[in-house]
């Protein structure tokens, strides 16, 4: 090959020639046709120096050395193949093969490799943990920075160097992305991160134990806000939580819905709600009902509630060590007694509990100027939420540590005074039940 290397200007120049299929730095492509155009002039008797010039060629562009080789390269492989042997083959051979048969023993190493991963990927989903919520989404998948990690233990621990690329592609990576994972520079980076985590994590705990009541992340949310005057997107709480192990609590399904027990000498009523629990009036829809707390050993207690199902808000409770009629007509009692301005035709829900189709209740209720409503036989939706906030109150109450009904009693005091004046609820404008009180009275 020439020693002589073509200019931009001239490979420009080259390239418009249309005997030129291409032309690099250091060599010209030329095209089929002037191949066997070059081999018919060179049998007539013609050298190379005319047969480039009568083609259009500048020979001194071109290079003499140049064309006498091309020409001595076209001659033999004419001579061998005929006029197959003048065609560009590069096309069909460029470069080694992407595809060759592996050795056994090359069989054999990526066998190891592909069982070493597999073993390595159930080791690190056993130590994963996930949320309830995520775990059908995210049960069984790694991100990608725990592939590099699980990669890099498997070729630590197995010594597989020379088998970067076949992992990667093995658990759908990146071999470069693999590589740049653990430079310096990312693994500074990540460190940087972490650190304003941590700071991150710390502020998250204080709204997480504020008032010694655990809390999800939209809580989470609205006790920052209101209370450290700190506003955090719900998805970085969310972050966060996951990768501190930070667990709220959850509320478990229950399977055996309370059913009301109506006797013939009590007398049920109709559902004057039809689940139109929100009627942007506050103390219109009152709903109550009655649950159980175990404590001690084996000790259980009972609280009746009255809900505002406008502002979310208990007006009134009563807890006792027996479930009486007592109990729901002393819950009443209380919310006269508490002084609550109710609305204009201002009425009661509940079940069709044995306290609800009492004549003695009903009469109670009658004299307090409320209209009474009851749910359907045995749907708990018609007072769902009643249910809601029993549910909650017993995911954020702790009775386990309580021994005696006044231990109790303390607990569900503390409670329903962080519920009412402290608990910002996601549907009500992020305010308290109390809050959104005072507000739809100022709107009003």
């Amino acid at each position: 090959m020439s020693k002589k290397l073509f200019t931009n200007q001239e490979q420009k120049l080259l390239k418009k020639h249309p005997y030129v299929k291409a032309v690099s730095e250091k060599g010209i492509t030329y095209t089929d046709e002037f191949r066997a155009l070059a081999i018919a002039e060179y049998e007539k008797g013609k050298c190379s120096r005319e047969i480039f010039e009568d083609a259009g060629f500048d020979i001194d562009l071109v290079g003499i050395h140049r064309a006498k080789s091309a020409l001595k390269r076209w001659r033999a492989a004419y001579k061998e193949k005929g006029v197959s042997g003048l065609e560009d083959t590069r096309k069909y051979h460029s470069g080694r093969p992407l595809e060759r048969e592996l050795s056994l023993e090359e069989k054999n190493t990526r066998l190891e490799a592909q069982i070493a991963l597999l073993r390595a990927e159930n080791e690190l989903l056993k130590k994963i943990e996930f949320s309830r919520k995520s775990v059908e989404k995210e049960k069984g998948k790694l991100t990608a920075e725990q592939k590099f990690q699980l990669i890099h233990t498997v070729i630590q621990k197995y010594k597989l160097k020379r088998m970067v690329r076949y992992l990667c592609q093995l658990v759908g990576v990146s071999r470069s992305g693999y590589y740049r994972y653990f430079t310096e520079e990312a693994e500074m980076k990540r460190q940087t991160l972490h650190q304003a985590d941590e700071k991150v994590k710390e502020i998250i705990l204080k709204a997480f134990h504020f008032r010694r009541r655990p809390k999800g992340a939209r809580q989470i949310k609205m006790t920052l806000e209101q209370q450290y005057q700190i506003t955090y997107n719900l998805k970085r709480i969310r972050r966060i939580m996951k990768k501190f192990q930070i667990v709220c609590p959850i509320r478990k399904a229950n399977p055996y819905r309370r059913m009301a027990k109506a006797t013939k000498e009590h007398r049920t009523l109709p559902n004057l709600l039809n689940r139109q629990f929100k009627q942007g009036v506050a103390g219109k829809v009152l709903l109550t009902d009655i649950t159980y707390l175990s404590y001690g050993k084996g000790k259980r207690a009972y609280l009746s509630t009255i809900k505002d199902a406008e502002t979310n808000e208990i007006l009134a409770y009563e807890v006792s060590d027996k479930i009486t009629l007592d109990i729901a007509l002393n819950t009443l009692r209380n919310l006269k007694k508490n002084g609550i301005k109710l609305a204009e035709n201002a009425f009661i829900h509940s079940d069709q509990g044995f306290h609800y189709t009492n004549p003695q209740f009903q009469k109670l209720v009658k004299e307090m100027g409320l209209n009474q409503s009851m749910s359907r036989r045995g749907n708990c939706w018609d007072n769902a939420p009643q249910e809601s906030f029993f549910g909650h109150f017993k995911d954020e109450t702790d009775f386990k540590s309580c021994e005696t009904l006044e231990d109790v009693i303390r607990e569900i005091k503390s409670y329903m005074t962080y519920y009412n004046h402290y608990r910002g609820q996601w549907n009500l404008k992020k305010m308290t039940p109390a809050q959104y009180r005072l507000h739809l009275l100022q709107v009003a």
